[in-house]
């Protein structure tokens, strides 16, 4: 498939009120653009997202994302309708991002201005200037504080507080057991509370969703 085909959307014609990822690919497998359209629409944030915060770059991020969308619609005859796609799409991520790192081996990460957008934003009041500010400040510190860590626990805590995924699904994309991706996001929180007291990434401690 035409990369313009799969990441725009300009030249799709309107249409009805489209449903359900399975039923998308279905149509996408039988030529479809605008249900194409549609899967790219629905998931390319996330995979840009997790590609970012793996990468620190955005034009390194850019690139996996794009490789990820094409090497998923190229298999997209044998994508396995019972799984959801988001997790199956950042299993590609990961796995082109940890291919990139190894060859690189750099980590380069951008101008805090220009990241600061990529931290979770979910307690600001808008109404409280000064709040917004520490908020900020605070959500700024604890993104530093995330991309110093190892890579393995960096993308479990991307994967659980950024992306929103449960245990099930970040254990599909990172490729190992739910006791594993437990155990690693228990860390990962514990190693944030330790290097900033007081702050830890937005996600939820209890439960297993």
């Amino acid at each position: 498939m035409a990369t313009t085909a799969v990441m725009t959307r300009a030249d799709v014609a309107p249409g009805p009120v489209l449903t359900g990822d399975a039923d998308l690919v279905v149509r996408a497998r039988g030529g479809d653009r605008e249900a194409a359209g549609e899967l790219v629409a629905r998931h390319r944030g996330a995979a840009y997202k997790l590609a970012f915060h793996l990468l620190g770059s955005r034009e390194d991020a850019l690139d996996v994302a794009q490789e990820a969308l094409l090497r998923f619609f190229s298999t997209l005859n044998r994508f396995d309708l019972s799984r959801p796609v988001r997790p199956w799409l950042l299993r590609i991520v990961h796995n082109l991002a940890r291919d990139l790192r190894r060859r690189d081996r750099v980590w380069r990460m951008e101008p805090l201005e220009q990241v600061a957008a990529y931290t979770p934003d979910q307690t600001e009041n808008k109404n409280d200037p000064s709040a917004l500010v520490e908020t900020r400040d605070l959500r700024r510190r604890v993104w530093h504080v995330v991309h110093a860590l190892e890579p393995i626990y960096r993308e479990i805590l991307v994967l659980r507080d950024y992306e929103d995924l449960s245990y099930a699904e970040i254990a599909v994309v990172l490729h190992v057991p739910i006791g594993t991706v437990m155990s690693r996001l228990h860390r990962a929180r514990v190693m944030v509370r330790e290097a900033l007291p007081g702050a830890a990434p937005a996600g939820r401690e209890g439960g297993c969703r």
